[in-house]
């Protein structure tokens, strides 16, 4: 096969509906995926594009000038008044469910994509974003002189910059119709009030939850799903409403991230109202393991007595046994012990469990220097023992004028010196005089008293 000569297509990732340009802060979050990219002529079925504007608001239009567009590419979009600036985020098949879910049933909320993007479109897109902040800031001193009990979250500026949207926040109805009159006196503008909720006030200030990530409506969650308490009953979480609550003080958003497949292993549980009838006592449920497949069983319906964990297969086979009239000896298996299902704290193990290789050395090391100590204590010991023998023996050699001359062609002893290791002294010394060290049968008291003259 001629390898040269082929022809290959690199897929990028605008190619595959992930663009790096459609990733920035206020279109950062993740969007849907199209993974009808590679299917040809998905592009063709429609011309029906979804546009992305600041953090979460979307918008859908018609490309009536039959634009090549792709994912990430800056359009100017039909607005009332004027025009606005958006990224594009998904084109194809997939804008029409997407259409669908948005609930647009009047042809008239779908506009027209004007253009792609022009330089001077970018030049007032960029003035109209530096406005934002200090409008945000004047507009709450405004809203906090009229006496209104709400909160001015955001506000965004068309791509023109003739309208601008105020996103507020606030538990009861208020009535802003003074407000708009004086906002739009002050800035000149088109004003738009658009109230939002906790959840998407979250997302657009951004923040650290408790897990210590960044918040998931503030990097990829587009669109809010309703969260009950259903979710935390189903795993096993205890309904402490300051656990539960995340930084919007609603329920977290992640709790329905598991809960399917909870859902799909509770299903493989035994009923909690099944009693598990054996030769010794009857066992009533107590708690479960739902990921592990592990049930616990108690003696007592209300207190945790003669606690069982056997698994689900189990639990289940014991039940069937029930209801032909059978009962086991026992939950567990034959030949098989309990499971211990407690949870195990790292802090009753050795912390230093992980320097066992360099104890084995200390230890080595230490055993060496023992070993070395005792060398030199008994090194120690045998010249003092040395050293004793040899004065013991220097008293107990026979006084004469010139010592004796020993067996043998050993040289003869110079007058004055001590010999050196006698061993026939060492072991037989001499009994007229007592060896050192020997002890000395007591003194009669008498002994020490003058003899008297008779």
């Amino acid at each position: 096969m001629d390898y040269k000569n082929l022809k290959f297509k690199i897929s990028t990732g605008c190619g595959r509906g992930l663009c790096r340009r459609g990733v920035g802060r206020q279109d950062k979050q993740l969007n849907t995926y199209d993974w009808l990219a590679d299917v040809p002529g998905n592009a063709d079925g429609t011309d029906l594009v979804e546009v992305q504007f600041k953090n979460t608001r979307k918008g859908y239009y018609h490309n009536v000038n039959n634009l090549d567009l792709r994912k990430g590419d800056i359009v100017a979009v039909e607005a009332n008044p004027g025009h606005d600036i958006g990224v594009v985020t998904l084109t194809g098949e997939l804008v029409k469910l997407q259409v669908k879910k948005a609930n647009l049933k009047s042809a008239d909320d779908i506009r027209r994509i004007y253009r792609m993007a022009r330089p001077i479109d970018m030049e007032k897109y960029e003035e109209a974003k530096s406005r934002e902040h200090a409008t945000m800031i004047q507009s709450r001193q405004i809203a906090k002189d009229l006496g209104l009990d709400m909160k001015i979250g955001d506000v965004e500026y068309q791509g023109d910059g003739n309208k601008a949207i105020f996103y507020y926040i606030a538990d009861e109805r208020v009535d802003f119709r003074q407000l708009i009159k004086v906002l739009a006196e002050t800035f000149h503008v088109r004003i738009e009030m658009k109230q939002i909720g906790a959840r998407q006030e979250a997302g657009r200030i951004g923040g650290t939850g408790p897990c210590g990530r960044e918040l998931c409506c503030a990097t990829w969650m587009k669109n809010f799903i309703s969260v009950s308490t259903n979710a935390a009953r189903f795993q096993d979480i205890s309904l402490n409403p300051q656990k539960l609550a995340g930084m919007c003080a609603k329920l977290k958003c992640c709790l329905n991230y598991e809960v399917d497949n909870y859902m799909e292993a509770t299903r493989m549980m035994p009923p909690k109202d099944a009693i598990l009838q054996t030769a010794d006592a009857d066992y009533f449920y107590f708690k479960a393991d739902i990921l592990a497949g592990l049930v616990t069983y108690s003696t007592d319906k209300r207190v945790a007595a003669n606690l069982e964990t056997i698994t689900a297969e189990r639990a289940k086979e014991i039940i069937e046994m029930n209801k032909q009239g059978e009962k086991p000896e026992s939950l567990l298996e034959e030949g098989q012990g309990g499971i211990d299902d407690r949870p195990k704290d790292l802090l009753e193990d050795d912390i230093s469990r992980f320097d066992k290789a360099k104890k084995k050395k200390k230890k080595r090391k230490q055993k060496a220097d023992v070993a070395d100590t005792k060398k030199q204590e008994k090194a120690v010991a045998k010249d003092n023992d040395t050293a004793a023998q040899e004065a013991g023996t220097a008293e107990n050699l026979p006084k004469q004028g010139k010592p004796q001359q020993p067996k043998g062609d050993k040289p003869q002893q110079p007058k004055g010196d001590k010999p050196q290791n006698n061993r026939r002294n060492q072991r037989k010394p001499r009994p007229g005089k007592p060896q050192e060290g020997a002890q000395q049968p007591p003194k009669d008291a008498n002994d020490n008293k003058p003899k008297q003259n008779d």
